[in-house]
């Protein structure tokens, strides 16, 4: 991957899926100035210079942006003067952002270029009809972010009181991933969808090419070359200017055929050009893939026609210092290294669109995942039964992570919402009608992986591919009553505590424990009495003595799981502890406070699942 110089904070290039070879990091020192009422537009900071300085990519509630404010932030303001490298001279120059939390206005010289609403995903600005705003020019970009504290917004994990409490954690604002530039000629590439046909050997490509400033020309081809450590494969044309989004067809023949999977995790490359009528490249991209297909069969979902018992672990995606923001590179590998040291194949990412590079990390390194949205932030209160408020926001934002994230291999399935409780009656609410859009909105933009409509309650979607459930009872013997029923097509299913349903009945889908454990061991604390002070310390359930007795419950716990043949895996909370939440396989900073071998060889055991479904048992009933 081309880097940048080793000075700029998270210099590795941001989108490992399509990589140019030309752009311009512009993560470092920009101007600052938080805006508490949100007046700064009125107040003249878009025309002067801005009174602080934070660094980039770090959002200013975090220790590495230098600034540390973790009060309300209503708007915050960024400034940098850019020069425009030379030699980009006659093409466009667009300036992409990989994430900024919430409501973003992006100014160029003063131009707006850009508004993009929701804190997880990227958006790209422009700057080719922008005056003074050229390669070789010097163009001053400002960026406005708004992060309001009420209403409805998907906000992940951050919390809405001033304070950490509960799960519930420092708030992030502002950019908090990468930004950059890179040149393009007026008609150029688009990202790619990379669709794997492990059945027929072969890979079939989605080209979208720009189209705001030029239609595709005459004589315009593109091409795609895919290859191996041996050398190239086989390349394909089309021609660029029939289709709105030209389609290419790469086969794999035998001999060169290698499934992704967790124990050889391989990736092919893949160029993709764009070439003038004269034959001449004008466009082209780096790129990957991987070959391999989920799916459900009866009670079973299997990767690459196999069961594959999915140990996974909820995984926050928090930093002490970072905060949603990794401090390096490094950090995302060492996450993903921590939880296959500890027995788990794959994890949850939990209420966070994960920057896109932990994504290539556990596609190199066969880490299964499923993608989530952040979409805690619609809940109004109480128990009415309209107490859950998503927006058609929530469905636009995550239809934008899934064409980010469509061609990455890890990602085995998706969950566009999580605990989504509110009482199922007989008159429809938002909830039912957004729940039942994300769902087809995901189904459309993605028919090779299953989904499950809601993790954990308000299962509203009846043909929802995977049904699922979160416990945290603690105790290995009440969880194996809790969980006995599945075998008689009867599972586990939350209610809330007064008996009122929250989700549609269960209809004999593949079926999983997404969230349970959460054991709470806090070795610093041990002689605390108890964990109501979710201030400080907590966990769900009773406080283990000792880690004796933790490696007790999490081994009776997960032996619960393991040993159902008819449970196609489960999700473990947590891989660290975050902030006050004191449950996870290792502290917050990322030191071990387990014996992990023990951790370890409790999950490891053979899982009944798999020898069922070697025997053919899960089939449908």
């Amino acid at each position: 991957m081309p880097t940048p110089p080793a000075a700029t904070p998270r210099p590795e290039y941001p989108r490992p899926q399509f990589v140019r070879r030309e752009w311009l990091n512009l993560n470092g020192t920009w101007q600052f100035e938080t805006d508490r009422g949100d007046s700064g537009l009125e107040r003249g900071l878009l025309e002067r210079e801005l009174t602080g300085a934070i660094v980039v990519p770090f959002p200013p509630e975090s220790e590495l942006s230098g600034i540390g404010d973790t009060d309300f932030l209503e708007a915050v303001w960024y400034r940098r003067v850019v020069t425009l490298p030379a030699a980009w001279a006659g093409r466009r120059v667009l300036l992409h952002f990989g994430a900024v939390d919430y409501d973003t206005t992006v100014w160029a010289n003063g131009v707006e270029v850009a508004r993009h609403r929701g804190g997880f995903t990227p958006f790209t600005a422009d700057l080719g009809d922008v005056p003074g705003a050229g390669p070789g020019d010097e163009v001053t970009l400002t960026v406005r972010a708004r992060d309001p504290r009420s209403g409805p917004q998907a906000r992940g994990k951050q919390a809405v009181r001033y304070a950490n409490h509960d799960c519930n954690y420092t708030r992030v604002t502002g950019i908090w991933q990468t930004v950059w530039l890179e040149p393009v000629p007026d008609l150029h590439l688009r990202r790619p969808r990379i669709t794997p046909d492990l059945a027929g050997s072969a890979f079939h490509l989605e080209l979208p090419l720009s189209g705001a400033h030029s239609d595709p020309r005459p004589g315009h081809r593109l091409r795609a070359v895919l290859a191996d450590a041996a050398g190239e494969i086989c390349r394909a044309e089309v021609r660029a200017d029939l289709d709105l989004a030209p389609r290419l067809h790469l086969p794999v023949p035998e001999e060169r055929r290698r499934p992704w999977c967790p124990e050889d995790p391989h990736l092919y490359e893949l160029r993709i050009e764009l070439l003038d009528a004269a034959g001449e490249v004008t466009d082209t991209a780096e790129s990957y893939a991987g070959l391999r297909a989920v799916a459900v069969r009866g009670k079973a979902v299997t990767l690459n026609g196999r069961p594959v018992f999915q140990r996974l672990v909820l995984d926050q995606g928090w930093y002490p210092d970072g905060l949603m923001t990794a401090p390096t590179d490094a950090a995302l590998v060492h996450d993903i290294e921590l939880a296959m040291a500890a027995g788990f194949n794959g994890a949850r990412l939990h209420q966070k669109v994960f920057e896109e590079r932990f994504l290539y990390h556990a596609d190199r390194l066969g880490y299964l995942v499923w993608g989530e949205f952040g979409d805690w932030g619609c809940e109004t209160g109480g128990t009415s039964g309209d107490n859950q408020r998503p927006d058609v926001s929530y469905a636009a934002q995550w239809l934008e992570a899934l064409e980010r994230d469509y061609s990455h291999p890890s990602v085995i399935g998706w969950c566009p919402l999580n605990e989504t409780y509110q009482k199922l009656h007989d008159r429809l609410t938002g909830l039912d009608a957004v729940t039942r859009a994300m769902f087809l909105a995901t189904k459309a933009m993605d028919t090779t992986r299953p989904v499950v409509d809601a993790s954990g309650y308000s299962h509203r979607v009846a043909e929802t591919d995977v049904y699922d459930a979160h416990s945290y009872e603690q105790d290995p013997a009440a969880f194996q009553r809790q969980m006995s029923g599945l075998a008689k097509g009867d599972p586990y299913v939350n209610i809330h505590r007064n008996g009122d349903t929250f989700s549609l009945p269960y209809r004999g889908q593949p079926y999983f424990v997404s969230e349970f454990g959460g054991i709470w061991w806090d070795p610093e604390a041990a002689a605390a009495e108890s964990g109501e002070n979710r201030t400080e310390s907590w966990g769900y359930g009773e406080r283990v003595r000792d880690e004796e007795e933790f490696h007790a419950r999490f081994a009776g716990l997960t032996g619960v799981l393991l040993d159902d043949p008819a449970m196609f895996g489960y999700c473990y909370t947590q891989l660290t502890d975050v902030f006050q939440e004191r449950n996870g396989v290792y502290r917050f900073d990322r030191s071990p406070k387990l014996d992990l071998a023990r951790v370890r060889s409790a999950q490891l055991r053979p899982a009944a699942f798999e020898a069922a479904e070697g025997q053919g048992e899960l089939e449908q009933p």
